[in-house]
């Protein structure tokens, strides 16, 4: 999903849209040089030391990667997805909340 999250953001540089990570890597250390290589440029929480067990995903019920969720400018889960919905998809329903949003 990299490639799309990355075309997601350069698209939506100056949009109310705000894509935000987390990271269920094990291995903190490795985390910095795995998001370089893979050019991620936005926030990217790491889910602690437990993994896909770990925190976040925890508070969040996430059930299996990727859970994707899209919160609108009000803090109001509208969409969840397990697993990619696709990028047609997603795109469309990112884009209804940022026209939403600039309302």
């Amino acid at each position: 999903m990299f490639p799309h999250e990355r075309s997601l953001v350069k698209r939506l540089e100056s949009a109310p849209f705000a894509l935000i990570g987390v990271n269920s890597d094990v291995d903190k250390n490795l985390i910095k040089e795995k998001n370089e290589a893979a050019q991620i440029t936005w926030r990217s929480f790491w889910n602690g030391p437990k993994g896909t067990k770990g925190p976040i995903s925890q508070d969040f019920r996430v059930q299996g990667w990727p859970t994707l969720y899209l919160i609108d400018h009000e803090g109001v889960i509208r969409h969840r997805f397990l697993g990619s919905p696709g990028g047609e998809v997603l795109d469309k329903a990112i884009d209804a909340l940022v026209a939403k949003a600039r309302k």
